[in-house]
Formats: C-alpha cells, sequence, structure tokens
C-alpha cells in the first residue's frame, strides 16, 4: 500500500513539473522597443473605442481632434520631439518632450513652449501603445465615458524619407 502511495505521489510531481514548463496558450506579443517609436510619422486616422465620435470636441489641447488627421509627428531618440498640425486648423508646430515605457506599453509627452525645460513642465499626456512595429503605431487615448474607459485610437504610418 505505501508503494503505491509512493507511485501516485511520483507520478503526481512529475507531472506538476511538466505542466508547469509547458507553453501557456498563444504566444505572447514582443515588447515595443524605443526604436519602433523613434522617427518621423504621420496620423492617417483618428477612429474611436467605446465613445461615440461627437462626444470628442478636443484633443491634446487642441480645439478639435480633426486638427490631428494628416499631422505630422518627429520623435527623436533624444526625446525631443514636435507635431506639425495643418489643413482647417491652420500651420502650428508643437515642440514635445516625449519618453515611452516599454515595461507598460506607455508613450507620454509633455507640450513645450519657449523658454520651457521638459523637467520643469508638470503636465502632459499618457496614452497606450495597442501597436508598434517600426512602419506603422497605434496609440490609445484613454478618455472617461460614463461609468467605463473609452479610447479615441491614433492611427500612425511611418513618413516616407
Amino acid at each position: 500500500m505505501k508503494r503505491i502511495f509512493l507511485i501516485a505521489a511520483i507520478f503526481c510531481s512529475a507531472i506538476m513539473v511538466l505542466q508547469s514548463c509547458s507553453p501557456k496558450g498563444a504566444a505572447t506579443t514582443q515588447p515595443v522597443r524605443r526604436g519602433d517609436i523613434t522617427g518621423n510619422w504621420v496620423l492617417n486616422d483618428i477612429t474611436f473605442d467605446g465613445v461615440p465620435q461627437t462626444s470628442v470636441k478636443s484633443l491634446f489641447g487642441e480645439s478639435s481632434y480633426k486638427c490631428f488627421v494628416g499631422s505630422a509627428w518627429r520623435l527623436t531618440n533624444s526625446g525631443n520631439g514636435s507635431y506639425t498640425l495643418g489643413g482647417e486648423c491652420g500651420a502650428k508646430m508643437q515642440t514635445i518632450f516625449w519618453s515611452a515605457s516599454p515595461k507598460d506599453d506607455t508613450f507620454q509627452f509633455k507640450k513645450l513652449y519657449e523658454g520651457d525645460k521638459a523637467k520643469n513642465v508638470t503636465e502632459g499626456y499618457r496614452m497606450v501603445i495597442a501597436s508598434a512595429n517600426g512602419d506603422s503605431m497605434v496609440i490609445k487615448t484613454p478618455v472617461e465615458y460614463g461609468n467605463a474607459t473609452a479610447y479615441i485610437v491614433l492611427n500612425f504610418t511611418k513618413a516616407q524619407k
């Protein structure tokens, strides 16, 4: 009888060890690297997830989110950058300081005005990097809508050199 319990215990232990070493479900996605984000980008499209388009009036302190469609973003490896608006909203270039955290897939930036130093600016924007592969990038801006978090989805493509 002791032998049966010993064999059963060894068998269960072996199963647990093998189970802990087996792959868990689908393959995990690769974390976003800073190199996937640096460069020149064009914001081609803005979509809405969980919030009606008519409820969104402004984006990043600009009068309309539509001002950003077609905007050009320059993100250097040093964290300095800018975005340039055009079209119906009038031409405007805004200097920014940006950073990305691959650990929690976030992208954030601060607007910098004449004479500002990034370390002294305390307000900015924090977003979720949904995907970035060097040729395209999707960033989701969280907004509160009702009792839930909804997203303004920014779809970028790499600018041609």
